[in-house]
């Protein structure tokens, strides 16, 4: 993003001539999302948001007290009047809302609803996360548009609109025989339990105002507006905005939904439809959903024209192609979904899009939860993507977000939308939670769609990702949105942050523990993962002493404080612990990559890491298309969703099956290498278990891919194949030579086909004998276990398939390769010709396997650092036993067999790696994490801002109860977020001594009591904030030029520019705290936030009647100053002009 070139002029005639002549956009260009904010229940930015879609996190929570009281309004009986239901839902965490950075007054925080405060916030970080920040001047701003999805107005209109209730209370009260002096008390008493209105309650309910405080704050000069579709209102705002770009009216736009509207007003508006979850769980698609879960959000994205951002060198996260919308017309009730209706919004999008419903491999449903509403949206998507057809397997994944947040309404489309981008940015397939089994109308092979309930990575198919979003809006408003990945840059990895590799190094232990001193106190994770960043980048793996510690964020207690008491008391030359601390002093040994065979796999092998890293996606797909059947490779590693234990079974065996497992295995153990290759990762040996042998080949240079998937589908299929039987195996816990004394001692017909460890060997015969062994071995009391496998691999029962597995061999390659591959058959190196390499490849199909030897003789060529590359941990258990007595590192990138992160388990292998003294290149990991700002020490007001409209409320003494009357109950303190100052109060603004007055400043100071009197009784706000501070300036010239001002005729003419300069004031009067203080007093922030730099309405939000009070307060501390009079008014723009004038 550093190739910014749209004109940067801030010249605004030169910007409405390029407005003027700009020639219209291609009414059917795609549109680009160049940039995303968002704020979502237990997700502040995106970055939470996308890690807990992908953890399937469920976010709902109960009802916090900063919203409503359930013991004041929840009962489980839907039909009690004026209660609701429903207690849980999806709510916002709170931020540190900063309103000096976006020029509100904190005394106007109460009177502004926490959605146009939040939609900055998230509105500027969309900017900056598109490479636009707000406050600089690299785009033109004259042609930035905001258009939002927001219903109405906002949830501040009820408290507002409550308190105007106090004629109904006095009624009452006066009917019920209350005296009038209790009836005014207690009125007072419920009017202020509501917040209160004052001349920035208007703006501060308004839904239209969300976007107008966006333009204004961040300076664009685009449209802006809001539109309203209900629950549709994210995907209506997109709609227009698109246009917006299509028809060349704006270059950028700022669109999506915003919607902090959860308090019990929303909550009886949903439980008297009645649409409330009673379990208080969003089932999406569920055979035992019952109802949605309301949740809050803001969500907005950045769009250009997909040319445009092309040209402009933008990050582009997804591509929108087109969007559809329909209403359903006449029907049943207003709030009645419509499949019909729906259908055509979706025809309309693909239609528009030019893409054919039978490419589109996600769908992010509106999906609430409901039984009605999501069979009828099954049935729409059923009419365009048609019947499942015979034989044929479902392949679009169907979800919804809301399982994990709730409905957010108005932001529910940008969640969506958001949810998808992010798919296709990442390439993968996000999870739908709380569905144990699907609907009846969503059952696996029914239609072409599956409840995709798990993460799966999300390779292509032929065509690019795609997936399409759905909203719709109660009085039948539909919209669609059809979403396609952007293929025109190269995938990068997904890194979360959340786990940290601290890798130290240094001459000497002490050099280490110093180092280790400073970042025990760190205590803010952002902080940490920014050090450890730096770590990295200093780390020498060729240093004498070598420490690596793994972090994970979720982690209670740091494992710092461990290593370094490990540090002190550990006197080895190298050592570790489970937890994740590695240390090395011992100089670098040779490295040997090992690769496991069947046995190893099980279904969703290695998924989290495919997921992460494109490297590893396209090793799979290439498999996939090295396969080449209807049911892809990476279906059956990855597959769709299982709703019982049968298919459960059927999942495992199908993986099972050799014909499936060794390609499989071979082609996760091959995206395992390419992840450890990108960082650096060499080898000097390599190796493989029984099948993968065959990837030790390619992994070293002698196979290309082409060919190793080839052989690595025979290799499966003739192993597979054959008819009656085919034989079996079987593990036993005992060395050789007791072994053979047993097969001879019993005249058993088997051979040992694997001699895995010391004392672990495997034989290979017919099923009879295998059986007659198990029989036998178990009343000697040894261990014995059957393997799982087509027939007694490495024994003459598979000789037959050696011959055409030699004729394929025959046709390819076998290259001199770039490391030493060491044979299981012989346990040495292969040999470097192609004709013997061939033969001892062929061969190794029904020869034993040495694998003893094998590791035997690695080590004695110096390997000391053994690497299992693929899935589970099978060899490096062989190793350890085998080189029991050897100093040595055994390390395997899927240790936990995904029980941990995938993330996790690389992490440790990785520092397994450097601390035996591997060079990596640890700087790839955590790339391009965000900057971390430092505290620089300089105090900042913030105010803690979550969904909840802020209320102080203003508590009376209780009063002494009246005989006739029960006590008053005293009013509870409520949650609600408060304006704590993050500083003492402001003092009060001392006064000078008395002076007289001259005859200047007094007309000056009783015309600005006149002024204030007037526009508090009069000013009408709509006019104010549509008309701007000139017409109020208007106002205060006819005021002042009114005869009874005679001492007004004495003031410098208002052409005069610059301002001349009166007398100075009295001695002695520190004007800049006087200032300063009195501002404080009236905005709320504290003095030492404030700067005589700052500008009155641009960095302050003090508007014309605010001001008023300032100079009229200014005028009282200072009846000697110079008078400031109407024509000074629009020249003095900051504190700073306001203390040179007076001085």
């Amino acid at each position: 993003m550093n190739n910014k070139t749209p004109s940067t002029s801030s010249d605004s005639q030169a910007s409405d001539s390029q407005t003027a002549t700009a020639p219209p956009a291609d009414s059917a260009s795609p549109v680009a999302i160049i940039g995303i904010g968002c704020m979502f229940p237990k997700a502040v930015d995106l970055a939470s948001y996308w890690q807990n879609i992908q953890d399937g996190r469920d976010c709902i929570s109960e009802t916090p007290a900063t919203h409503w009281k359930p013991e004041d309004y929840f009962d489980e009986d839907a039909s009690t009047p004026d209660k609701t239901y429903g207690r849980r839902g999806g709510f916002l965490d709170a931020i540190d809302f900063d309103p000096l950075e976006f020029g509100i007054s904190p005394r106007d925080m109460e009177a502004t609803d926490t959605t146009q405060l939040l939609g900055l916030s998230v509105a500027k970080e969309a900017l900056r996360d598109a490479g636009y920040p707000a406050d600089e001047a690299n785009f033109d701003k004259q042609r930035v548009s905001v258009v939002l999805g927001v219903t109405g107005t906002l949830e501040l209109v009820i408290p507002l609109g409550a308190r105007l209730g106090h004629p109904i209370w006095r009624r009452a009260l006066h009917d019920a025989g209350v005296d009038p002096a209790t009836t005014d008390d207690v009125v007072k008493r419920i009017g202020e339990s509501y917040v209160g209105w004052q001349e920035n309650s208007f703006p501060g309910l308004l839904g239209n105002v969300t976007a107008g405080r966006i333009a204004n704050r961040l300076d664009l000069h685009g449209t802006n507006c809001v539109v309203d579709a209900a629950c549709a209102s994210s995907l209506s705002a997109m709609h227009l905005a698109i246009l917006e770009l299509q028809t060349g009216r704006s270059d950028m736009v700022i669109t999506g939904g915003l919607d902090t509207f959860n308090n019990i007003f929303m909550f009886m508006c949903f439980s008297k439809t009645p649409a409330l979850s009673p379990t208080g769980n969003c089932k999406p698609f569920a055979q035992d959903g019952d109802g949605t879960i309301l949740g809050e959000g803001l969500g907005l994205i950045v769009l250009k024209r997909l040319e445009d951002a092309e040209r402009d060198g933008d990050r582009i996260y997804a591509v929108i192609r087109g969007i559809g919308s329909s209403s359903d017309g006449k029907g049943d009730a207003v709030y009645t979904p419509s499949s019909d209706g729906q259908a055509r919004a979706l025809r309309a999008a693909y239609e528009a899009a030019g893409v054919d419903p039978r490419t589109v491999e996600l769908i992010e449903a509106h999906g609430t939860g409901t039984k009605i509403g999501d069979a009828v949206e099954v049935g729409g998507l059923k009419m365009v993507y048609g019947e499942l057809a015979t034989n044929q397997k479902p392949w679009c994944a169907l979800g919804s977000v809301k399982s994990m947040i709730g409905h957010t309404k108005a932001a529910a489309g940008a969640a969506g939308v958001i949810k998808a981008a992010m798919s296709l940015y990442r390439g993968t397939l996000p999870p739908t939670i709380k569905v144990e089994q699907p609907t009846d109308a969503a059952l696996p092979g029914t239609t072409p769609f599956y409840v995709n309930t798990e993460k799966r990575p999300w390779l292509r198919n032929g065509s690019p990702r795609r997936a399409g979003v759905s909203a719709f809006g109660f009085g039948g408003s539909n919209f669609h949105c059809v979403l396609e990945e952007y293929q025109g840059a190269a995938e990068t990895v997904d890194w979360d942050g959340r786990t940290q590799i601290l890798a130290f190094s240094g001459p000497d232990r002490d050099a280490i523990a110093h180092q280790l001193e400073s970042f025990e106190a760190i205590e803010d994770w952002r902080e940490l993962r920014a050090r450890a960043a730096d770590l990295r980048a200093a780390f020498d793996a060729g240093a004498s002493c070598r420490l690596l510690v793994v972090e994970e964020r979720k982690r209670a207690t740091r494992l710092l404080g461990t290593a370094r008491e490990l540090l002190q008391s550990e006197r080895a030359s190298d050592w570790s612990s489970p937890q994740g601390i590695y240390f090395g002093s011992s100089p670098k040994g040779k490295v040997a990559a090992l690769f496991p065979g069947q046995g190893s796999q099980y279904p969703n092998m290695l998924r989290d890491l495919a997921c992460q890293f494109p490297i590893a996606r396209e090793t799979l797909s290439a498999a996939d298309e090295a396969f080449g059947t209807d049911h892809r490779l990476s279906e059956r590693i990855y597959p769709h969703a299982a709703f019982d234990n049968a298919t459960r079974d059927r999942q495992r065996l199908d993986l099972q099956s050799t014909d499936v497992a060794q390609p499989a295995i071979g082609a996760v153990s091959l995206a395992a290498l390419r992840i450890l290759e990108s960082f650096g990762f060499t080898f000097d040996a390599a190796a493989g278990h029984s099948y993968g042998e065959l990837t030790a080949l390619q992994a070293a240079g002698r196979l290309d891919s082409n060919a190793f998937h080839l052989l690595s589908k025979l290799r499966g299929k003739l192993m597979a194949k054959g008819e009656g039987d085919r034989g079996s195996m079987l593990a036993v816990t005992a060395d050789r030579e007791t072994i053979d004394a047993f097969v001879q001692q019993h005249d058993l017909d088997l051979v040992v086909a694997n001699r895995n460890a010391p004392e672990q060997m495997v034989l290979s015969g017919a099923t009879s004998e295998i059986d007659r062994a198990e029989e036998l071995l178990r009343a000697d009391n040894f261990t014995a276990m059957r393997l799982v496998v087509a027939a007694a691999f490495h024994s003459p029962f598979v000789a037959e398939a050696a011959e055409p597995f030699a004729q394929a061999i025959a046709n390819i390659e076998l290259g001199p390769g770039n490391q030493p591959v060491f044979a299981n058959t012989t346990g040495k190196a292969y040999p470097s010709g192609q004709e013997s390499a061939s033969k001892l490849l062929a061969e190794q199909l029904a020869k034993p396997v040495e694998f003893v030897s094998l590791i035997e003789n690695l080590a004695d060529e110096d390997v000391t650092t053994f690497v299992e590359v693929g899935p589970s941990r099978h060899l490096s258990g062989l190793v350890q036993k085998i080189l029991h007595d050897r100093p040595l590192t055994v390390t395997a990138i899927d240790a936990s067999r995904g029980k941990h992160s995938g993330q996790f388990d690389l992490a440790r292998t990785l520092a397994q790696l450097c601390a035996s003294g591997q060079a990596l290149d640890l700087t790839k990991w955590d790339q391009g994490a965000p900057a971390y700002q430092a505290p620089n020490g300089k105090e900042r007001l913030t105010i803690s801002v979550s969904g909840a409209n802020l209320f102080k409320p203003k508590f009376s003494p209780p009063t002494a109860a009246k005989p006739a009357l029960s006590p008053p109950a005293a009013a509870p303190q409520p949650a609600t977020a408060q304006l704590a100052p993050a500083a003492p109060p402001c003092p009060s603004p001392v006064a000078p001594a008395p002076m007289t007055a001259t005859a200047d400043s007094a007309s000056a100071s009783s015309t600005l009591d006149a002024l204030l009197r007037l526009q508090e009784q009069t000013a009408d706000l709509h006019r104010q904030y549509l008309d701007g501070q000139a017409k109020v300036l208007d106002s205060i010239q006819a005021l002042l030029a009114a005869p009874a001002a005679s001492a007004v005729a004495t003031a410098a003419p208002p052409e005069a520019n610059p301002v001349s300069k009166p007398a100075p004031a009295a001695r002695g009067a520190d004007i800049p705290a006087i200032l300063l203080a009195i501002v404080a007093d009236k905005t709320g922030y504290p003095t030492e936030m404030l700067e005589l730099s700052m500008g009155l309405d641009a960095d302050l939000g003090i508007d014309s009647i605010k001001r008023v009070e300032i100079l009229s307060a200014l005028q009282q501390q200072l009846p000697d100053a110079p008078a400031i009079r109407p024509e000074h008014l629009g020249e003095l723009q900051t504190l700073g002009h306001i203390v040179d004038f007076l001085s």
